[in-house]
């Protein structure tokens, strides 16, 4: 039996949510061992001169704990 943990985290993309999503992941495996998933909480948008010049995510990323 295993046990899981849940954090949250943000990460930002000047190119597309997607990315964000991306870049987000692979820091977070940097530091987080055994991640299992992760859940696209909120997106959002940062506008300037009537552009879209940032996109941001909050994910819930779930890992498994170590034994």
């Amino acid at each position: 039996m295993s046990v899981a943990k849940v954090t949250e985290i943000s990460a930002t993309s000047s190119k597309s949510f997607e990315d964000a999503i991306e870049r987000g992941i692979s820091r977070a495996t940097k530091t987080v061992r055994n991640i299992r998933s992760a859940w696209v909480k909120e997106q959002q948008v940062r506008v300037e001169g009537g552009k879209i010049v940032e996109y941001q995510v909050n994910l819930k990323v779930t890992f498994v704990l170590d034994d």
